[in-house]
């Protein structure tokens, strides 16, 4: 295999481990398997930084990787908030607002893309937001519910606050909405 498939393959790796995490959470009155979730997710989390790392020392970008490792990141953990939700760890507007912005952002990365080819880089609050969504669920797993609580309400908050400065950044697009 070519080294330049490498990060295209961990993203392939990361969508694969989806379903496998989602139904091992998704057994009834298992909470004894809740590490072995917590495991699979963080290796999942994981291959998102080292496809990241790996393309960008590389020097690889393919249409493939842009569209399919934003997509991987979103599945696995608005996937991991809906479960935490039936398993009544993580409250559902906490849930619903990360989502939501998720799925905005998602859009608003479209429609920038196709209204002149731009594409939305990841910035500090973002990967902030990443990264403490990726913990709190970690910690939720593992039943550290105080660092879990408190990683969760990081999160919630650069989850909106990127939010808000992704739209910011982009209110150009929307300009002659109210005219």
């Amino acid at each position: 295999m070519k080294k330049e498939n490498i990060p295209n393959l961990l993203t392939l790796i990361r969508i694969a481990m989806i379903p496998i995490f989602i139904l091992i959470l998704s057994l009834p009155n298992r909470s004894d398997l809740h590490w072995i979730a917590a495991l699979i997710f963080a290796v999942a989390s994981f291959t998102d930084y080292l496809d990241g790392y790996l393309a960008r020392k590389w020097q690889v970008v393919s249409n493939f990787g842009k569209f399919a490792d934003p997509m991987a990141d979103k599945l696995l953990v608005m996937s991991a908030f809906i479960l935490l939700v039936g398993l009544g760890f993580v409250p559902a507007w906490i849930a619903a607002l990360i989502v939501c912005r998720e799925l905005a952002v998602t859009g608003l990365r479209l429609l920038l893309v196709e209204q002149g080819g731009t594409v939305l880089a990841a910035a500090m609050p973002g990967k902030i937001k990443t990264f403490s969504q990726m913990f709190a669920i970690i910690f939720y797993l593992f039943h550290f519910t105080l660092l879990a609580d408190i990683t969760l309400y990081i999160a919630l908050f650069f989850t909106l606050y990127s939010g808000y400065d992704y739209f910011k950044g982009a209110s150009f697009l929307f300009k002659d909405t109210f005219q």
